[in-house]
């Protein structure tokens, strides 16, 4: 199959050209500067993205929903490879949270000589992979989930899905998390214990939350509150040339539903893919790989 010729590509990134320049991201590499306070969020498309900027946004107002209500999310924490991101970094004001899908080689070279912070957000990639088929299945080449997964999709040196391979995403950030300016999280520790994981967040950007704030925080997370402020504030993608239909960016919220769609010959091939690519990172170190 050819390249689809609505991306653009950058250094082998498939991108979109609605919302990626070429020009911006090449300024964006070399000009921008992250303030020590900054936060940044990084996650590959559909892992969570989100769920977590809400979480920050009610960690930064101790539980208080109402920004999270009155505020859209691209508000909220902006997208640092988006159009008009380079003036929205300069004058973003406080709390200065961000977010990215971008791989690692091609993010602001200021990230990594200042102290601003990146949390990084994985989740397993079967559900990764089928959410992105639920997010994009009405377009004529996505009709059933097998042809979508057949592409290769978020396979090794992928071009069909917007920012390429799932593994060289993942891949290429793993090492920075040594450092003290870089916190992993999965999507699966969040549904196993938010309580835990808002804690751990709360540690890494040196917030003091009360018990009663980090349980506002919790109850406002919720996936059903979330999705709700999402509908007020009507938070939907418009896809370009696909009238009149809308794409909400939260569908259900659940972990393990790719055992709804993959065959058991899909689960075999993508299970010998997964291993072959991430050997060498130690077992066992995703909560997935017992899956």
């Amino acid at each position: 199959m050819e390249n689809p010729p609505h991306y653009m590509f950058l250094k082998g990134i498939p991108l979109l050209p609605n919302f990626h320049k070429e020009e911006l991201m090449a300024k964006l590499q070399d000009e921008v500067e992250f303030q020590d306070k900054d936060v940044i969020l990084v996650t590959y498309p559909k892992s969570g993205t989100h769920w977590m900027i809400d979480i920050l946004s009610l960690i930064y107002s101790k539980g208080d929903p109402t920004w999270v209500k009155s505020a859209s999310s691209w508000k909220r924490s902006p997208w640092i490879e988006h159009l008009n991101s380079l003036e929205v970094i300069k004058t973003k004001a406080d709390p200065r949270l961000f977010t990215s899908h971008l791989p690692i080689h091609l993010f602001p070279k200021s990230d990594f000589i200042s102290k601003a912070k990146v949390i990084y957000v994985a989740r397993n990639p079967k559900d990764v992979l089928v959410s992105f088929y639920n997010f994009v299945h009405e377009l004529p080449i996505f009709q059933s989930f097998s042809n979508f997964y057949g592409l290769p999709s978020l396979l090794p040196n992928s071009l069909l899905v917007l920012y390429g391979s799932w593994f060289d995403h993942v891949k290429g950030w793993l090492p920075l998390n040594d450092s003290k300016n870089f916190l992993f999280l999965t999507y699966e520790e969040l549904h196993q214990d938010l309580k835990v994981s808002v804690e751990k967040i709360c540690q890494f950007l040196d917030k003091d939350l009360s018990e009663e704030e980090i349980s506002s925080v919790i109850e406002n997370a919720s996936f059903q509150v979330m999705k709700n402020h999402m509908l007020e504030n009507n938070e939907a993608i418009i896809r370009e040339n696909v009238e009149p239909f809308k794409v909400m960016v939260l569908r259900k919220g659940i972990c393990g539903e790719w055992k709804n769609y993959f065959t058991v010959t899909q689960m075999e091939t993508f299970n010998n893919i997964y291993q072959e690519n991430m050997k060498g990172l130690g077992q066992n170190l995703f909560p997935w790989d017992q899956c």
